[in-house]
């Protein structure tokens, strides 16, 4: 199953920095389950979070620019490194051996999202939309067992839009993964998203399927402003 979260205000950065680390919540608790054990996250350094099995993106994309496209995903496969420092510093055949199964696996996922050809670019020479690809991949690269893509779809054109529409399908599908959208282009959430919660200002006024969302008249208002 696929969750999403369209929302509205500043209540959605706050939401997905708090399930992420980035924020500790002032009250409350977030668990994540993992090997059917619930494990509290408040508190948990972000990468410690990524560990368990949460990746996410962001909505002013936030890249290793300087680094090619290949390195961009290499580096969030570090903590599947299992060479120690030595190994790496004498450059033994284990160094080797890990380096050349990491990048056959960065250029497998680089495949699927149409980057390969880009490999060796940098990310700062990349368009605005292939950019956003090269995040999502960075993410993946994580092995996430829930993925959050924060307002992915800003600043994008309409065949960008609908490019990644395609790709977050293929995402979810293919990955099997739960996708938490936070997004604000309504159209994009109610093509892709099975569920539906709408934050206005923080607060959550519906949730539900798109078809009793699109006609909830809070959300009508908060999002047209009209009244009800």
């Amino acid at each position: 199953m696929c969750g999403r979260v369209g929302s509205n205000g500043a209540g959605k950065t706050t939401f997905v920095n708090m399930l992420t680390g980035v924020y500790v919540p002032s009250e409350g608790s977030i668990e994540f389950t993992k090997d059917d054990k619930p494990i509290k996250v408040n508190g948990i350094k972000p990468y410690k979070i990524t560990a368990l099995g949460l990746a996410r993106t962001f909505q002013n994309i936030r890249l290793f620019k300087d680094m090619t496209v290949l390195e961009n995903v290499l580096i969030a496969m570090n903590k599947d490194v299992d060479y120690g420092v030595i190994t790496a510093l004498l450059r033994l055949p284990k160094y080797y051996k890990s380096e050349i199964a990491m990048k056959k696996k960065a250029m497998e996922l680089l495949t699927i999202f149409h980057l390969e050809d880009k490999c060796e670019e940098l990310a700062c020479n990349l368009p605005y939309g292939e950019q956003r690809r090269l995040e999502i991949a960075r993410a993946m690269a994580a092995k996430p067992k829930l993925l959050f893509l924060d307002e992915p779809a800003a600043g994008m054109n309409p065949q960008e839009t609908a490019d990644l529409t395609r790709l977050i399908h293929q995402i979810k599908d293919d990955f099997h993964l739960t996708v938490i959208l936070i997004e604000h282009d309504m159209s994009l959430v109610m093509t892709i998203c099975e569920r539906i919660y709408v934050l206005d200002y923080g607060k959550c006024i519906a949730n539900g399927v798109p078809e009793v969302i699109k006609n909830d008249k809070r959300v009508i208002k908060a999002y047209l402003g009209e009244d009800i």
